[in-house]
């Protein structure tokens, strides 16, 4: 049991090393090219905190464990909503004020019901992940298109302080770029066999090490910028953090891996593990409710909420 979990945390290592490393050196290059620090922040760095998610599920699906890669999409969903918005709201009050950030909660909530629509059979087609990769599109070119006009205009500054110029050569940053995917790719695979070696040992489904252990691993760059935003005060930011990339995990992971290596199937999630991530997505409307303000209870509520999933799944 002592090397699998030894692989596991190697591979959470460099998942960590590379997606930062990916980000700052693809966030160098498109600032470099002209990218404004909100289109990099709601674009390069979405999708950069994404990446260990997405090579993961890419890894788990190439190797025929569907479970896996479907298991750490509503995993990371209802850990980034449960653990990490809970825990950021528990250590500082979020107030989200930006129209922009507000506007991607109900694409959440749609796109979460066009998820489980598809997974009405345990199984994402061909089809159904083109149509997803479609919305990816579409969401991408919303967020450019608003973040160029007022609406974004109120988080430039934010964006300005938590993205740093470029410095150096370019070189530095492709090199940097090139050097976190190699990371990631390494990453995934020592990740991957450990997480497969653990449900083996415990006699536990690749269900429920996708939906908890894969996917605490691979929301670890979520929890650091979420923390890291709010710290700051940065709510915005922190916020945008959590529902971009529950988006991109339902649209770009979902979409690329039933794509490449669909179809992917996995009657071990149950309905019960996606009516919880359906109902914290839920939850986050009603915050509108008090001036889209996440208090220290709420955020308790979310953190007991986690936990007594956690409780409940890991018996079975």
């Amino acid at each position: 049991m002592t090397f699998p979990i030894l692989l596991l945390a190697a591979g959470v290592v460099a998942l960590s090393v590379g997606a930062d490393w990916l980000v700052r050196g693809s966030v160098g290059l498109g600032l470099r090219a002209g990218v404004s620090p909100l289109i990099a922040g709601l674009t390069i760095v979405a999708i950069g905190t994404s990446a260990p998610e997405l090579v993961v599920s890419l890894m788990a699906a190439a190797r025929g464990q569907s479970e896996i890669a479907l298991g750490n999409v509503v995993g990371s969903n209802i850990f980034n909503i449960g653990l990490i918005l809970g825990l950021t709201a528990v250590l500082t009050p979020l107030r989200v004020r930006s129209q922009l950030v507000r506007l991607d909660i109900p694409i959440l909530i749609g796109l979460t019901a066009a998820f489980l629509f598809m997974f009405r059979d345990f199984a994402i087609s061909h089809g159904e992940s083109i149509v997803l990769l479609i919305c990816m599109i579409a969401y991408l070119g919303m967020n450019i298109f608003n973040a160029r006009g007022g609406r974004g205009r109120q988080l430039n500054e934010q964006f300005e302080d938590e993205i740093a110029p470029p410095s150096g050569p370019v070189w530095k940053d492709a090199a940097l770029t090139l050097a976190g995917l190699a990371l990631l790719i390494f990453g995934s695979r020592l990740f991957v066999n450990g997480a497969t070696d653990i449900a083996r040992n415990l006699g536990v489904s690749e269900a429920v090490i996708g939906l908890t252990v894969v996917a605490a691993g691979t929301s670890l760059p979520e929890l650091a910028a979420s923390l890291s935003a709010a710290l700051r005060r940065h709510a915005d930011v922190a916020v945008g953090n959590i529902v971009g990339s529950c988006i991109f995990n339902l649209v770009v992971i979902v979409g690329i891996t039933g794509l490449t290596a669909g179809p992917l199937r996995a009657p071990g999630l149950t309905a019960v593990d996606l009516a919880l991530m359906s109902g914290l997505t839920v939850l986050l409307v009603f915050f509108g409710r008090t001036g889209f303000t996440l208090n220290r209870w709420e955020g308790l509520v979310l953190l007991s909420v986690f936990a007594g999933y956690q409780i409940w799944l890991w018996p079975k």
